[in-house]
């Protein structure tokens, strides 16, 4: 579960600087970014509530 939540982390982090980069769209970006760190494992998961 943890390799799944770090592998879902990522990829939201990720997605999150190529729309703010690629598209110029700021806000969806660091929404993207915010929920990756929720998400991760790291962090505070949501799953561990």
């Amino acid at each position: 579960m943890v390799t799944l939540l770090w592998i879902i982390a990522v990829a939201l982090v990720i997605s999150g600087i190529y729309v703010i980069l690629a598209r110029r769209d700021l806000l969806w970006g660091i929404v993207l970014i915010v929920l990756g760190f929720l998400v991760g494992p790291g962090g505070v998961s949501i799953f561990n509530v």
